[in-house]
């Protein structure tokens, strides 16, 4: 497979039969294999016999070869296949269905609303009809099917690795009803919920819900973890480069918990544990533990563009954050600050308003959650200055915290990139360079580029954010990787 390009939109049936021969996975969610003789579709990386070539057919999504009548494999489990990234330098139509596709597969993008075509194109600024013909012909398939999918699998995910009744699993996967989910799973699976539970191997243990996620090699998970064990507060994250683990806690609504992840390179995939408190909410964990881990990643893509000035740092991802108001706060904490007095700061604030983890996790030593939006917004000026924080940071974190409290602001990777940022810099002590930042971790937005970060500058050997910026030009659409590879010393410019 040496010197395979990647996958065009348009497949090219005898380089995906190749990539599935040589189990690839740097192709693992580029592409699906639907077998004609069995009715099943799997990923790449499957481990089953592979399937005679004129028994395959290729998909581009899960849901084209659902609508084709393929059934998930029960093996590899397509649902935990990486996500194909949404950012091209392609045309405006192809960018419409792809971000149309990014806000359907984020649960948090959607808060306690329940995703919907009507709603999704209000988002997008576009008709419904408008948008149906161009996500169909862009992605083979209409936004309710690629809808339906997502929740089927979720739904499967549920099925396989928790103990949640059936009814929950529904609700949690996004069905109005049971019957409509009972409805819909025998349609497209062939048998009921039920059935398939007993077929798997379901059910948590230990009290954690354990799932196995892939990404696509190659994948520098020492630098990852080196980045993230800076940072790390105490009680609220545990980092192990050396044994390859990372851990810390977590809120998502009224529930709250833990996760922990370890890494298994050689497999090109990440263990993760769940507290059983958060397991209802494991589609959205997942999301998380997705962007936080930059487990969705496409390196192929990203080094052709930034490979001839970083020839070395292919694996290198971009760090995310399970919560993007803690991340933001954070990113204030560390404004014209060193990474340790950064830390300090937000350990400090952990320890005074973060509230305490229901059922700590005594292996990994977690103990307390981030502190709430709302708790943030009541704090005084007094009790912020006790920890350490000037009145500018006083001010940014309050106002940042009344804004996400208020529902004003959202913070998360499907969020509208420029409203977003522009409506973080309205905010008091917000500049360029902090939301920017939050742009690259939180949003996910794989263009931002904080041209005035002192770091970058000297990295790219520049003096200002406008040299920066020039320099960065060639780099569109992954302008925010360069970062991340500047940052980590490997800027070789061309002549």
């Amino acid at each position: 497979m040496a010197g395979m390009a990647p996958l065009a939109p348009a497949l090219d049936a005898d380089a995906c039969y190749r990539a599935l021969a040589a189990h690839d996975a740097r192709f693992d969610g580029a592409f699906f294999t639907g077998v004609t003789s069995t009715g099943i579709y799997c990923r790449p990386v499957c481990r089953v016999k592979t399937p005679r070539r004129e028994n395959c057919r290729f998909f581009a999504h899960a849901a084209q070869a659902e609508g084709a009548g393929f059934r998930p494999c029960l093996r590899c489990r397509p649902e935990l296949a990486p996500r194909a990234a949404p950012w091209s330098a392609q045309d405006a139509s192809a960018l419409l269905a792809r971000h149309a596709a990014r806000l359907l597969d984020t649960p948090d993008a959607w808060g306690d609303d329940a995703p919907s075509v009507a709603g999704l194109a209000a988002r997008l600024g576009v008709s419904d009809r408008h948008l149906r013909r161009v996500f169909e012909s862009e992605l083979g398939v209409t936004p309710l099917a690629w809808l339906q999918t997502r929740r089927l699998l979720a739904a499967k995910q549920l099925l396989a690795d928790t103990r949640l009744p059936v009814a929950q699993v529904a609700l949690a996967a996004g069905f109005a009803s049971l019957r409509r989910f009972n409805a819909a799973f025998a349609a497209h699976y062939g048998l009921s919920p039920t059935a398939l539970r007993r077929r798997g191997a379901a059910g948590s243990a230990g009290g954690a819900v354990e799932v196995l996620l892939g990404w696509r090699p190659p994948y520098d998970a020492a630098a990852l973890l080196g980045f993230f064990a800076q940072r790390a507060i105490d009680g609220l994250e545990q980092v192990d480069p050396a044994a390859g683990t990372l851990a810390r806690t977590l809120r998502l609504g009224a529930a709250s918990g833990w996760v922990a992840c370890a890494f298994e390179p050689a497999a090109s995939r990440v263990r993760v544990r769940v507290a059983e408190a958060l397991a209802p909410q494991l589609p959205r964990v997942i999301a998380r533990v997705r962007a936080w881990l930059d487990l969705d990643a496409d390196p192929a893509a990203i080094h052709a563009v930034l490979g001839a000035d970083f020839p070395h740092a292919a694996g290198l991802r971009v760090p995310g954050a399970p919560d993007g108001f803690e991340l933001a706060v954070r990113a204030v904490l560390g404004q014209q600050v060193t990474v340790a007095a950064a830390r300090t700061l937000a350990a400090r604030l952990v320890r005074r308003f973060g509230a305490p983890l229901p059922e700590p996790e005594s292996t990994h030593g977690l103990a307390r959650l981030f502190p709430t939006p709302a708790a943030l917004a009541a704090a005084s000026g007094d009790e912020l200055g006790q920890l350490g924080l000037v009145r500018q940071r006083q001010a940014a974190v309050q106002a940042l915290a009344r804004a996400v409290d208020g529902g004003t602001l959202a913070l998360h990777a499907g969020a509208d990139v420029a409203a977003t940022t522009a409506a973080l810099k309205a905010l008091p002590g917000i500049g360029d360079w902090t939301a920017g930042y939050v742009a690259l971790r939180a949003l996910r937005w794989p263009d931002a580029f904080p041209a005035g970060d002192v770091a970058l500058q000297k990295a790219l050997g520049v003096t200002s954010a406008r040299a920066a910026e020039a320099r960065a030009e060639r780099w569109r659409p992954w302008r925010g990787y360069a970062v991340v590879r500047a940052w980590h010393g490997a800027f070789q410019p061309t002549p």
